[in-house]
């Protein structure tokens, strides 16, 4: 059961935050929708933990991308980007006192986005932003940390998308939320994926906290299916974090 969430908030510098896309953010309409996520947590029953802004880092609110919890431990990244690397540094401090910590180091690079833990098994998207070198290190971690037999680890490549999580994510009851082309990949073998149309693949990226689901607005389909099967579906404006690639599960770590 999931208790804590770890959030920082969007400071002025998002405006400068990575994106793919021409639209630069409304600073002021991100921090209110930021509020309103914050809002979703809570009401999902996590204490949510709020990590001030630091203007250093444009993309410093996507939160997710610094560290890796599974199993008890937490794995702090090492950003593919380069702009982003040192925005782990305060959530390392928050976390050390909570969790056994390791760290990805040179020449690897690991961001959270990518990377999916399920019940029986860890994916992680080999990316832009998340090399080979870092996968083999996040493998050592996990079975060093918990000093058990870890789960799997596959690399599942990630074309078309910045991160895994931005196709596909695990929403619990051994059930994959994925766009059409990753429902059928090999690496969900023996988990229900259920596929998103093509017109809301952004709803793919959908936060799973025990039975309740963090979508973003605007995707009645994809809320729909969600709800024929049980799960109470919140959902959240986030388009201020879509314009720089960012989803639901970006803006937090949960444990």
């Amino acid at each position: 059961m999931k208790t804590h969430a770890l959030v920082r908030l969007p400071g002025a510098s998002f405006a400068r935050a990575i994106s793919s896309t021409a639209a630069a953010p409304d600073v002021a309409l991100a921090q209110a929708q930021h509020a309103e996520y914050r809002q979703a947590l809570a009401a999902a029953g996590l204490t949510v933990e709020i990590l001030p802004a630091d203007e250093r880092y444009p993309d410093g609110c996507f939160v997710e991308d610094t560290a890796v919890i599974a199993g008890g431990t937490a794995v702090i990244c090492r950003p593919g980007a380069a702009s982003r690397r040192g925005e782990e540094a305060t959530v390392a401090q928050f976390l050390a006192g909570r969790f056994p910590l390791a760290r990805i180091v040179r020449p690897g690079t690991l961001e959270g986005g990518d990377v999916i833990v399920a019940a029986d098994r860890v994916l992680v998207g080999r990316s832009a932003r998340t090399n080979a070198a870092g996968i083999a290190q996040l493998v050592v971690a996990l079975a060093d940390l918990s000093g058990l037999a870890p789960p799997p680890v596959y690399a599942v490549p990630v074309a078309g998308c910045l991160h895994l999580k931005t196709a596909a994510t695990y929403i619990g009851h051994n059930t994959v939320l994925a766009i059409a082309t990753y429902a059928d990949h090999p690496a969900f073998a023996g988990l229900d994926a259920l596929a998103v149309l093509d017109e809301e693949a952004y709803a793919a990226d959908a936060l799973a906290v025990d039975d309740t689901i963090i979508l973003p607005a605007g995707y009645p389909r994809t809320t729909s299916m969600l709800r024929a099967r049980g799960f109470t579906v919140l959902p959240v404006p986030v388009s201020e974090f879509a314009k720089a690639d960012g989803g639901v599960t970006c803006l937090s770590l949960i444990w």
